[in-house]
């Protein structure tokens, strides 16, 4: 049984950082994706950082390249996403997801299964 427990979330001035955690349980799958989402009011959600669980390779949106960075902590299975230089259109509910496999590409959403309850990112 997989679960995500996202924490770290809050409120800051444009300019600011701040760093979100998932922690990942019964996540065994050889060959899947780790990943963090975010959706915005009013908007669909939207792919921040994917990462290929067999290669360890990582890609990032362009929006938040230079800026946001991914960090896989292995013991405990933890993931972060380091969010630097926030801006206001960095505000939304951010989640993290865990895709059992994939096929071709980590952005893919509807290869994640397993999704976090989120956590909100205010920037001012």
């Amino acid at each position: 049984h997989v679960q995500l427990v996202e924490s770290g979330g809050g409120s800051v001035q444009a300019g600011g950082s701040l760093r979100l955690s998932c922690e990942v349980s019964g996540y065994t799958y050889p060959r899947g994706c780790l990943g963090w989402f975010r959706q915005a009011p009013g908007k669909e959600r939207e792919g921040v950082i994917v990462v290929a669980t067999d290669t360890d390779i990582t890609d990032y949106a362009d929006s938040v390249k230079g800026r946001f960075t991914i960090i896989r902590d292995l013991t405990p299975n933890t993931i972060y996403l380091q969010l630097n230089s926030l801006k206001p259109e960095d505000t939304a509910m951010y989640y993290c997801a865990a895709a059992p496999w994939y096929t071709g590409s980590c952005w893919q959403q509807n290869a994640y299964r397993y999704w976090g309850q989120g956590t909100q990112v205010t920037v001012s």
